[in-house]
């Protein structure tokens, strides 16, 4: 297994030992653990030192206050989403793009279901829906990074078309799965079939590849 990263964006210093990056990387674990338990609203960043178990002094060494904590863990979330998708397409074969697609949706599905704090932050929702990218909002941000996988995977032509496609299914894919989750701790299963039946059938209409 790879060693995770830390992406740079919220953070005030970019940790470079060993140590510091375990640091980091504790803080957003205890984030993600505690956004499930009390949600953004009841996250402090003395309750996320206590969980991590550093001093608060550290906390700020790293991050101006919860939001930057927030707003790491979701670009963490982010990319193991994407590193997770990248592996499928190395390993599977699809008839065509938009099972790519599919698996994007089951990437995402599995997020809910086994990362801590991902059915409560998503991709950073919670917090600010530009918490990805401030001048784009999150899913449009997880629609171009889909597209740009699809279109390396399968040479995909007529990229903003595709691009576009992609940023309504992921919409609508998203309140579809948060719906089957909030109606199932686990995921309703009727609705996560209805949800990728429905997508599929949007792009085999609307999109000629």
């Amino acid at each position: 297994m790879s060693t995770p990263t830390v992406t740079t964006g919220p953070l005030r210093r970019v940790p470079v030992q060993g140590r510091s990056v375990a640091r980091v990387q504790r803080m957003l674990d205890a984030c993600a653990e505690l956004v499930d338990e009390v949600g953004y609203e009841g996250l402090t960043t003395t309750l996320l030192a206590e969980r991590a178990e550093v001093a608060i002094g550290s906390v700020y060494q790293f991050f101006p206050d919860k939001r930057a904590i927030v707003q790491a863990l979701a670009m963490r979330n982010m990319d193991a989403y994407l590193q997770d998708l990248s592996t499928r397409f190395g390993r599977e074969t699809f008839a065509h793009w938009w099972d790519g697609v599919d698996a994007g949706i089951d990437a995402y599905i599995s997020m809910h279901r086994s990362v801590p704090g991902f059915r409560t932050l998503h991709f950073g929702d919670v917090v600010d829906v530009h918490l990805l990218d401030a001048e784009r909002d999150n899913n449009a941000v997880i629609a171009e990074r889909l597209a740009e996988l699809l279109v390396d995977q399968f040479q995909l032509m007529d990229r903003v078309r595709l691009r576009f496609a992609l940023q309504i299914a992921v919409e609508a894919a998203d309140a579809l799965i948060n719906l089957a989750f909030r109606r199932d701790p686990v995921g309703d299963e009727a609705v996560l079939v209805e949800a990728k039946a429905l997508i599929r059938e949007y792009l085999h209409r609307h999109v000629d590849a």
